[in-house]
């Protein structure tokens, strides 16, 4: 009996060792995920950088300047909306008149396939 005593024991602090030897394990690996993810956005961030130098010097060599291709851009942004609020102020009207035109509009008639259904629904005979 002391034997299998000794043996529940042993078997308990093998367990015990064996979980603790999971978690550190889990731990590892959370460590080298998050190494992992800091050197991927270190990595990142200087390509970005370096893409960013890039884009700028050709920019420059183009003759221009970061400004003077904003306020380009700037201007081309506003010349567009002032054109589509010109055809909003001219097409507007023509809208409303369509879907006024959709909504007043009712057909009477009824379909000669309804009118079938109905009367052989009522028993009648054509």
């Amino acid at each position: 009996m002391a034997q299998s005593g000794a043996g529940i024991q042993e078997l308990m602090a093998a367990e015990t060792r064996a979980s603790q030897i999971v978690a550190e394990a889990r731990m590892g690996r959370g460590n080298r995920m998050k190494q992992a993810k800091a050197d991927a956005q270190e990595l990142i961030d200087s390509y970005r950088a370096e893409k960013q130098e890039e884009f700028n010097n050709m920019v420059l060599s183009k003759g221009g300047t970061e400004g003077d291709a904003s306020a380009q851009l700037q201007s081309d942004t506003d010349k567009e909306i002032g054109d589509m609020q010109s055809q909003f102020k001219t097409n507007a009207q023509k809208a409303v008149d369509i879907l006024l035109g959709k909504c007043c509009e009712v057909s009477l008639e009824v379909p000669t396939a309804r009118v079938r259904s109905t009367q052989k629904a009522a028993g009648i005979n054509v």
